[in-house]
Order: C-alpha cells, then structure tokens, then sequence
C-alpha cells in the first residue's frame, strides 16, 4: 500500500514561513511526479505546486514567488517552502504523487495563517 506521510503544518501569523515535508517509499518517489495541492473550507482541491522526476517545477499563480517546491532523492522526500504567509493560504495541504493513471495522496496537514 502507498503511503505518503506529511509534516510540518501549524499557525503561522501573516508574513510567517513554513516547510511541509511529505516522505513516500523509494520506489514510488523514483517514478512518480510529486505534488502539493491544498483545499479549503468550502472550496476545491486545487494545485499549488509539482515538481517532476527530472525537477521541472509548476505553481499556481498565487503562490508564485513566495512557495518553493523541492524533492530530495536520498530522503525520498519533497518539501513545500512557503515564505510570506497570507491568510488566504490557509487551508489542509495534501501531498500527492501521480504518474499516469495513478493517483496517491497523504493524510493531509492543517496550514492556519493567522494573527
């Protein structure tokens, strides 16, 4: 069974940074794409930010020069650095991999920014 275990959520005030870390086992971290999607209350899941096999990276608009996306080989781990905190960010933020037809996400962790 896949597993992808996330950390690193909490409160933050506005302006604030965190890392999200999200660690799977090795043989889906070497053929999968690794991702950070969030959702919430009352809305979509949506994509924040993905990183490829081969590192190429995508964010969405809103998190575009604040969030760092980073996977790391050895550790089988990918990371979320999230600078500048606004509290439209706040929101459950999902680990996911995918490659093809295949989906796999974490359990979630909880990204509250707020003063």
């Amino acid at each position: 069974q896949v597993q992808l275990v996330e950390s690193g959520g909490g409160l933050v005030q506005p302006g604030g940074s965190l890392r999200l870390s999200c660690v799977t086992s090795r043989g889906i971290f070497s053929i999968y794409a690794m991702g950070w999607y969030r959702q919430a209350p009352g809305n979509q899941r949506e994509l924040v930010a993905r990183i490829t096999i081969r590192g190429n990276t995508q964010f969405a608009d809103s998190v575009k020069g604040r969030f760092t996306i980073s996977r790391d080989n050895a550790k089988n781990t990918v990371y979320l650095q999230m600078n500048s905190l606004k509290p439209e960010d706040t929101a459950v933020y999902y680990c996911n991999a995918a490659a093809g037809a295949d989906n796999y996400w974490g359990q979630g962790t909880q990204v509250t920014v707020s003063s």
